[in-house]
This record gives C-alpha cells, structure tokens and sequence, in this order.
C-alpha cells in the first residue's frame, strides 16, 4: 500500500509574496505588450495631450480682435475715412466689405459674413464741422455675445480718443459725433440664446458619432460580419442600413433639444421650421456617414471610441460653439471649416435667432453637403477593401 506524500506548503508560504509580486509584474508586461500592439490607441495616449495643448494654447481666443465689418458708405470724405481707421486701430474691427445699399448692409449680418456693420450718413462732416453732432450708426450680429461685446463697450472711448488730435477737439466729453450701438438679434446679449441652439449641434455631433462609429466594429466583434458579408448585398447598402434608422433616432434629439429650448428657455424661432428640420436631417447624415467611417477603419469598439473622440474634441473646440470663431487664427478657421459642426452652428442660429432663409446659408449647406458625399464615399473604398 503506497502512501501519497503531503504537499509541502511551507514553500508555497515562503514564496507566496514573491509570487504575488512576479504575477503583478507579468501582467503590467502583458498590458504594454498588447498597447504596443494596439498602435491606434498608443497614438492617441500622444494625439489627445497634444491636441489639447495646441488648440487651447494656440487657437482658442476669448478675446477676439480684427473682426469683418462692414461699412455703408454713403459719404466718401476725408473724415469717413479718418473714422473707419481708428476703428481700424482698435483692433477689434477689421473692414472686410465695402457697400453701398442697405439691403446689402443687412444682407451681409443676416448671412454672417460680417459681425458687424457700420454706417456712416451722408453729411456726416458738415455736420461734424458745424457742431451738430452727427449719429455713426454700429450694427452688430449680436448671436455671439463674446464676440461683439469687447469691440462694442470699446466704441464709445477709443475711437473719440483716436480722433482728438485730427479734429482739433478741445473737450474730451463733448465728443464730435455720437455712436448709435445696435445689437441685433439679441439686444439683451443673452447667453442662452447662443448656447441653447448650439447644443442642438454638439449633442447631435457626439450621439451620432457614437451610434455608426461602433457599427461594423460590433459586427466584427460579435462574429456576425461573415453571416452579413455572405449575403447579396453591396457596401452602398450595407452604410445606408446603417445609417438611415439613426437618422430617425438623430431627428427625434433635435426636436427634443429644440423643443425643450424654445418652452423653457425660451429661444425664440424667427424662421422656417421646414428649412431647420431639412438641414438638421442633413447635419445629421454627414455625422453618421463620418461615424461609419471610422467603423470601417477601426479593428475594435475601442478604437471605434478613440476616432470619435478625437474627432470630437475640436468641433467643440473649433466650431465656434464654445468661443468665437472669427477670434481664432487663420489656421485653425481654415480646421474649422472642414467640420460639420461649424457650418450647422451658423445655420441653427441664423434661422432661430435671424429668421435667415436658404440662400442666406447656401455656403453652409453646400459645405455640409460635401462632406457628407465626402465621407460616404471614403467609406464604401474602406469597406470594400476590409473585404479581402
């Protein structure tokens, strides 16, 4: 009869805190091993830092300067033009336009080519050499407080000031001409009515991400892409079933948002709804086609996660959503504009706030529209080719 020796647990006891710390350390290699091998998520442990820093430190502005204004010139005289210079050297007005209507004077703040607009009347410096003290009229696009109220408050003092030594003007507080401020849009520079209709793009913009980002990776994951792959049924089709039911989905948010902005915020709606909703379902498509994009270019959810980030990240930041995008340099403008989020923020605010139609957006809707065709398109080559 043979007898089974008992285990030896005095060396399991005196190996026990040295295992501990061996398993511990097996498994931090194993993490940097498979981050390693993971190159997207690496890159954006480095991207996302650098990104932050660049834009916030570089781009983002909340005191924006050299502004497009334009200017109704009714009298071309020496002192016209001594006026729009030293509004010129506030460096809070930058004359990108020069007109000679008022219809195109209003066009242009309608249509958000300008922020702001001034008009200097016909007479203006007889009636300053007289002693009458003319009225300068200064309009402002008011749907951005930020950005009109440093250039507007700097109105009263600076130009006067600039102008003492040209007039000849002996008394500082009886300044030649007056200055009519006019803040359209939004007279009481209420933040709300800013925010409220950019959130309608900014939740949209992250919600739709999300949905058709992690789409095709799911599918991967899950071991349904063959089953889907072995039927009769093209690249063109398989995006567009991914896309259009969260194009429904995307529609039911913005009249969520939009609902509960105009009844408890109460951010009025001067224009087409017709208009808002068929740009809305636009704005939508073009994030869901990016969305699908990155699914097609991710090998994982988390990957799929990481793009929408980062994709994210400066069309908050560079939209003009959370600062005023004509204070941004020239470089990060020319970011902006390639983001659908910019062009619907111009867009939920001109017809909400302005009661704007479309050709005083046709840019922007033109704008949204090719990068949707755009990204439809780069995701149908994707998809195809993670078919070999």
């Amino acid at each position: 009869m043979s007898v089974t020796p008992a285990p030896d647990h005095s060396r399991d006891s005196k190996d026990r805190p040295f295992g501990f710390w061996r398993r511990s350390y097996a498994m931090v290699v194993k993490e940097f091993i498979q981050l390693r091998r993971d190159r997207v998520s690496f890159a954006m442990i480095v991207m996302i830092p650098v990104m932050q820093l660049l834009l916030f430190g570089f781009a983002i502005n909340t005191t924006p300067r050299h502004l497009p204004t334009a200017v109704l010139l009714q009298e071309d005289s020496d002192l016209a033009r001594s006026v729009l210079k030293a509004m010129e050297n506030t460096a809070y007005f930058r004359f990108t336009r020069e007109v000679h209507e008022v219809a195109e004077f209003d066009d242009l703040l309608l249509s958000g080519q300008v922020l702001f607009g001034v008009e200097i009347p016909r007479g203006f410096e007889r009636a300053v050499r007289r002693g009458d003290r003319p009225a300068l009229l200064v309009a402002a696009d008011a749907t951005d407080p930020v950005a009109a109220g440093s250039a507007m408050s700097a109105l009263g003092t600076v130009v006067q000031t600039a102008l003492q030594h040209d007039l000849h003007i002996g008394d500082p507080a009886s300044p030649p001409f007056e200055i009519r401020s006019h803040a359209r849009y939004n007279p009481t520079a209420s933040s709300r009515l800013n925010i409220v209709p950019g959130l309608v793009g900014t939740i949209l913009t992250m919600t739709m991400l999300i949905f058709t980002a992690l789409s095709v990776t799911r599918e991967i994951e899950r071991g349904t892409m063959e089953s889907l792959l072995s039927m009769p049924i093209t690249p063109v089709e398989v995006m567009l079933g991914k896309i259009l039911p969260y194009v429904l989905v995307g529609f039911i948010q913005a009249i969520l948002i939009i609902g509960i902005g105009v009844l408890l915020f109460g951010v009025p709606i001067y224009g087409s709804l017709t208009l808002l909703a068929l740009l809305s379902t636009l704005f939508i498509t073009t994030n869901l086609a990016i969305g699908y994009t990155f699914s097609t270019i991710a090998q994982n959810q988390l990957q799929a996660m990481q793009m929408s980030l980062m994709f994210f990240l400066p069309s908050i930041l560079l939209s003009g959503f959370m600062f005023p995008f004509a204070g941004m340099p020239v470089w990060a403008q020319y970011i902006g504009e390639g983001l659908p989020l910019t062009h619907y923020l111009r867009i939920v605010r001109a017809i909400m706030l302005k009661g704007a139609t479309l050709p005083n957006m046709q840019y922007d809707a033109i704008a949204l529209l090719a990068l949707m065709l755009l990204a439809m398109t780069i995701a149908v080559m994707r998809f195809r080719r993670t078919l070999d």
